[in-house]
């Protein structure tokens, strides 16, 4: 088959068509010292990526021949030295990879001063995935024999790559940027596939929905006599699951039933990252009519799915009830909808609602901004499991036909400040209707609606493979099940999750009635606690540092809930503390402050704080450093309200493990503090 390729080619000033050495410019040789690494040596990503001519191609994308800083915050910095000294009038520090986190470079010539060049007070995300970063001045009075580049890496979220480092002693651009072949962006692996007779039929087939974790596959079909309406059925849900995942083939699909299917028009807009909440177009009345004015939630019981139930959203109303979409963003705080409204830019607009503090109603729709939206029709939005990547449909954008899909991403919290979007390109989009464009965690497999070669002619669900630019922020799908301490038993409850560093809750999710399994998603970038909420119980929450992790992965954790009773032990595995020390770190106030809500909300509960650590130094030590910690935290409750005569504290050092000490990977279990209910 034919596959379009987008060819890049990069040229210096001088004329040459390649990344070849300039004659008045030249490329770092050596580091001198570095804020962190990766790596070493010649090994992926290491500092070391830095040195010579830039040569991490295609841009755009996570390359093994540029550097990644660890996300260690506002003074990741790399310096470097060159084979020889210029009078230099020029630096270019080359961002093939998330730039904009760039906040000082400075010279340094050879008698070691450094002399400041480049400043940025407010860094942040830029909408060019790839730049070089070209920085021209008045020549010196010295030669310069080294550059040092400082970041803020915590102000460009997901990883900052610099792939070379370069100066010159002439005061014009170093590196010239050239498209040639193809539009920028236009790259696929593979042309469209169609998904074939197990899923698709003659009749239409549409809106895909895949399930974050790429084994099931909700779509509608259309006018079908097996729809639960018959042949005069508008439109019903059915869905396919995964037969064989190595060669992408999928069982006979099926029809969901009731009570998600009436004789009306239904549809499935988005599934949640557990697979237990479905969004549905369309109110279901109790009399089963179904109203066009809103959508409406299903979740899963031990039995099938449950009656769908209103979504409470504060001010909705769509103008044109003839066209809707909605979608749930993996994190369940997040609901994107394609509706028509007067505070729009002309027909149906992109709105984001968010999930109020009583987890049951949504915010006013806010309009996703001109950048997004035009006076045509915008529509089916699907929001990666990133939180970021953007991908919807346009018929006021341009394009191949009359509508197409584009992506872009979300450049900041205001939900309103996006980059420009890209279209996907012909392989894609064509002179005919492309839309509902869905894609998995993984991010590599997207699946859409096209008329092109549909099965009797009718529209069809097609899959392509996409490669890094069009791909997603990487995530950590994260399963397991709920039990109970005691019983070993599942329990039904809730999932959240939130950055251990800030705080934030990012995202919720629900057990199955069936199980107990969970599933969530964690973006790359950050250090993550998450816990199971039940009544009754206390939790002991686990966590998991994404910061970074560069490629798709995931990870099986149960999650224990501990009955609450005197007796009961409850390990506070997110409470941190500096190395050998007892003070706290930041990451572990999240922890401190729910165990102060729940001694506020039991007034009477007496506890005991527990320490413990390894085996390694000295016993004696090791005694003093446990009780010390504990008393830290003790100190940390009584600073937050707490009476202090509610709360003793014991410090057992290296005496009681819980896992065997002759390994790191078990050790560190043996580091913990537990608290023990004493009274209730």
């Amino acid at each position: 088959m034919f596959v379009r390729k987008l060819v890049l080619s990069f040229g210096l000033i001088v004329g040459m068509g390649s990344w070849a050495q300039a004659q008045r410019a030249i490329w770092a040789a050596k580091v001198v010292a570095v804020s962190s690494q990766k790596a070493e040596g010649k090994e992926a990503f290491s500092p070391e990526k830095v040195l010579g001519e830039p040569n991490a191609q295609p841009l755009g994308q996570i390359n093994n021949d540029a550097w990644i800083p660890k996300k260690e915050g506002a003074n990741e910095f790399i310096e470097v030295r060159y084979g020889k000294s210029i009078i230099a009038k020029q630096v270019t520090v080359v961002e093939n990879f998330n730039p904009g986190s760039i906040t000082k470079i400075e010279l340094v010539d050879t008698r070691g001063t450094k002399h400041q060049v480049y400043e940025n007070k407010s860094p942040g995300p830029v909408p060019e995935l790839f730049r070089s970063l070209s920085v021209t001045f008045a020549a010196g009075t010295y030669r310069t024999i080294g550059v040092v580049v400082s970041m803020n890496t915590k102000a460009v979220e997901g990883v900052n790559q610099i792939d070379a480092i370069g100066i010159a002693d002439v005061a014009e651009t170093m590196v010239k940027k050239e498209f040639k072949g193809e539009a920028e962006g236009v790259s696929f692996d593979s042309a469209m596939v169609n998904l074939g007779q197990n899923v698709n039929s003659k009749y239409v087939d549409t809106h895909p929905v895949i399930s974050p974790d790429g084994k099931t596959l909700f779509f509608a079909r259309q006018e079908s006599p097996q729809n639960v309406g018959g042949s005069n059925d508008v439109q019903d849900v059915w869905y396919s699951t995964l037969a064989n995942a190595a060669k992408k083939t999928w069982n006979q699909a099926k029809n969901i039933g009731g009570p998600i299917n009436t004789p009306g028009p239904n549809g499935l807009a988005s599934v949640s990252s557990d697979g237990n909440t479905a969004v549905l177009i369309n109110v279901y009345n109790p009399d089963g009519t179904l109203d066009p004015k809103g959508a409406s939630i299903s979740r899963r019981t031990k039995t099938g799915w449950g009656m769908p139930v209103k979504i409470e959203i504060e001010d909705f109303y769509n103008d044109d009830e003839e066209n809707v979409d909605y979608f749930l963003g993996t994190s369940g705080k997040v609901l994107l909808m394609a509706v028509q409204r007067k505070d729009g830019q002309g027909q149906q607009d992109i709105y984001a609602s968010f999930l109020k503090e009583d987890k049951r109603t949504w915010t006013r729709p806010k309009n996703l901004g001109s950048t997004i939206n035009t006076k045509k029709a915008e529509f089916a939005p699907f929001l990666a499991a990133d939180g970021k990547t953007l991908y919807f449909a346009s018929e006021g954008l341009g394009g191949y036909g009359k509508s197409d899909i584009f992506s872009s991403k979300r450049l900041d919290d205001s939900w309103t400040n996006w980059s420009k979007p890209r279209n996907l390109g012909p392989n894609i989009n064509s002179p005919d209707f492309d839309g509902y464009f869905t894609l998995s965690a993984a991010g590599e497999d997207a699946y859409l609606v096209s008329s092109r070669n549909g099965i009797g002619g009718s529209r069809d669900i097609f899959r392509i493979n996409l490669t890094p630019q069009f791909k997603p922020e990487v995530v950590t799908l994260v399963r397991g099940r709920v039990l109970d301490a005691s019983t070993k038993k599942p329990v039904a409850a809730t999932i959240k999750y939130e950055n251990l560093l800030t705080g934030e809750e990012i995202g919720v999710a629900e057990t199955s009635p069936v199980d107990g399994s969970y599933t969530i998603v964690l973006p790359s970038g950050a250090h993550y606690g998450y816990r199971a909420e039940a009544e009754n119980y206390l939790a002991e929450s686990d966590n998991l540092d994404v910061t970074d992790r560069q490629n798709y992965s995931e990870v099986t954790h149960d999650l224990f809930l501990v009955p609450f009773a005197v007796g009961s032990t409850i390990k506070l595995t997110n409470i941190f503390f500096a190395q050998s020390k007892y003070y706290l770190r930041d990451n572990s106030y999240p922890e401190l402050l729910r165990l102060v809500r729940v001694l506020k909300d039991y007034p009477t509960v007496e506890i005991k704080l527990e320490g413990h650590t390894d085996n390694q130094g000295d016993p004696a030590l090791n005694l003093k450093l446990s009780q010390d910690r504990v008393n830290e935290v003790k100190k940390y409750l009584v600073s937050k309200g707490i009476s202090g005569n509610r709360i003793t504290t014991e410090g057992f050092g290296d005496t009681k493990p819980i896992a065997s000490n002759d390994q790191e990977e078990t050790r560190k279990l043996n580091r913990r503090v537990e608290f023990r209910i004493t009274k209730k």
